[in-house]
């Protein structure tokens, strides 16, 4: 059975960080717990690095709001090589990356709570998905949110023009999430940044810089804070489906 909300759902940027106590959890005994992870890396020129870990951050204060979830603060930088030729992209490795998530877990699991949901907000996470398969070898434990299905839920339900592959950064999607959650990291430009990066072949071999030279694929004109609304409200209906599969539904 679901819970009441733990967390606000809106605020500002500076409120991306869980503010709970021990006690609060002490109180609360969440028996699940939800990790943001972002980047930082380019998003052209006007959304900021930080763009992937604000988006996640906003999807766990969504999730938090209808769930009794223990909300962790977000790791800040992944894997973001593909990003390496435009200024100011940080990056770790995919083994750091998953080592974190793994002393997470081995954390999370001694204080009792031994259900995860990741909640990636940057594609090139690849690693992502390893660490999620292996970690259900004896059973459902951790998921991966949102999945490629969960978003294509939400850019119908939105109304988006775009589609996924075609949006794939900077653009409509990403630009109506913080218009609508986080308007004051907005920067104007975007109304007239579209860019189409057609097909992407060898992407993970020649990074974004070889399809695109502002950093943008997508069609940021297009962007809405009412598309970031509906986006965010149809994630918030799917998570139902991960928070059953890990045999939370009771």
């Amino acid at each position: 059975m679901r819970g009441v909300a733990l967390y606000p759902t809106r605020g500002s940027v500076v409120n991306f960080l869980p503010t709970t106590t021990g006690t609060d959890v002490q109180e609360q005994q969440p028996r699940i717990a939800v990790l943001p992870v972002g980047s930082f890396e380019q998003h052209g020129r006007y959304l900021p690095l930080v763009t992937d870990t604000a988006i996640a951050c906003v999807i766990t204060q969504e999730i938090a709001g209808r769930y009794p979830v223990h909300l962790l603060p977000p790791i800040t930088m992944s894997c973001s090589h593909e990003h390496a030729a435009f200024p100011g992209t940080v990056s770790i490795s995919a083994k750091t990356l998953y080592a974190v998530i793994d002393d997470i877990r081995a954390s999370l699991a001694r204080s009792g709570i031994h259900r995860l949901v990741i909640v990636n907000g940057h594609g090139g996470n690849y690693v992502l998905s390893n660490v999620v398969q292996e970690a259900n070898v004896d059973g459902p434990a951790v998921s991966l949110f949102p999945l490629g299905a969960d978003w294509d839920r939400a850019r119908d339900h939105a109304g988006l023009v775009s589609d996924r592959h075609a949006d794939m950064h900077a653009g409509e999607i990403e630009t109506s999430i913080l218009l609508h959650s986080a308007p004051e990291l907005v920067r104007a430009g975007f109304a007239d940044a579209d860019h189409d990066g057609s097909n992407r072949p060898f992407l993970l071999v020649q990074g974004m810089s070889a399809y695109t030279e502002s950093g943008v694929i997508g069609f940021p004109s297009h962007a809405t804070a009412a598309k970031g609304k509906a986006v965010l409200a149809s994630l918030a209906d799917s998570f139902a489906g991960h928070w059953e599969i890990l045999g939370l539904s009771d």
